[in-house]
């Protein structure tokens, strides 16, 4: 059986696919471009003591948060504990290398869920690599005036 179209062909007809390679090639290009983790900012709970002290300027910034992930940095560069002595040699130099001038302190804030033992090892891999090791901590007080 032989069926009879009367379809005609029209050069009306939009070609899509070049359409779908530009978007396909655009979707691939954002997806290659973008930070494979969301900027976020950390929610660390520090320790409170009755103490008050004065702040210092942070000059490199060692954040460990509540489940035992270490941020380097002002970029906040995930680091594990193994290479962390590694890494943190690394920022002190490009430190020197910026400011010869000053010697750099390690801002440490740890959250407070964060058991004995790690800590620990974040401070003495810290106190390895640098001498000036400042903790982070909440006033006692400024958090009474917050809940109050």
């Amino acid at each position: 059986m032989k069926f009879k179209t009367k379809l005609k062909s029209s050069h009306a007809l939009i070609d899509l696919t070049p359409l779908v390679d530009v978007v396909f090639l655009m979707l691939v290009f954002f997806i290659v471009t973008s930070d494979i983790l969301p900027l976020k900012s950390l929610n660390i709970d520090n320790p409170h003591l009755a103490r008050d002290s004065q702040p210092l300027t942070a000059q490199l910034l060692l954040v460990m948060d509540g489940q035992n992930v270490i941020y380097l940095g002002s970029k906040k560069k995930i680091v594990d504990l193994s290479s962390l002595k590694e890494e943190l040699q690394h920022e002190i130099l490009l430190f020197k290398k910026e400011h010869p001038e000053h010697q750099p302190t390690v801002v440490l804030s740890v959250d407070k869920s964060v058991d004995y033992g790690s800590f620990l090892k974040l401070l003495a891999t810290t106190q390895e690599c640098c001498s000036k090791v400042r903790l982070v901590y909440k006033n006692e007080q400024d958090e009474d005036s917050f809940n109050g």
